[in-house]
């Protein structure tokens, strides 16, 4: 058995086992992809696992290889509220991580406090992936450094840094 199937059933394992704890009432998790936008068609990336109960701040395990050249989004959690579309204005929470280190650099799960914000006003890789999630959800995103802070940077985001988030969707309007 390969090391990503092994490291991909043991992931499943935990994820059902959580699921199984949280109880009949309790909203799906899961690490396997319901809806996968990317045209990459050749990669060595090992998209960050992503664990944790809806309503808490995720786990995410550090990504593996090269990343990926285009947007990847991946439904943690399918939501079932309302729809997030372009013009929406999104309460969320959101974690941070950099793919050259592996280390989150930031947290709206660590200050408690949700962000609130039109979604035209944010990244472009947030307003490419996040439409079509729905209050309730949780997303992976991976973003290219050319749809996130460039060459640039920002703040503590490097030059061209590929960026994760996981993002639940909290509110939509």
């Amino acid at each position: 058995m390969t090391r990503t199937k092994k490291a991909t059933l043991i992931s499943l394992s935990i994820l059902l086992t959580i699921s199984t704890l949280t109880g009949c009432g309790a909203k799906s998790v899961s690490n396997e992809s319901v809806e996968t936008k990317s045209t990459e068609t050749k990669s060595t990336a090992t998209n960050p696992t992503v664990s944790g109960e809806a309503g808490s701040k995720p786990v995410i395990g550090a990504p593996q290889g090269t990343a990926p050249s285009t947007l990847v989004t991946n439904d943690i959690i399918v939501g079932t509220g309302k729809e997030a579309v372009a013009t929406s204005t999104l309460t969320v929470h959101y974690t941070l991580m950099a793919w050259s280190t592996g280390q989150v650099v930031e947290s709206s799960w660590d200050g408690g406090t949700p962000a609130t914000f039109p979604l035209s006003g944010v990244i472009v890789g947030w307003q490419q992936g996040i439409p079509g999630m729905k209050e309730g959800g949780r997303r992976l995103l991976v973003i290219p450094a050319e749809l996130g802070y460039g060459a640039a940077g920002g703040g503590p985001i490097g030059p061209n840094e590929t960026l994760i988030f996981v993002v639940d969707v909290i509110s939509v309007s």
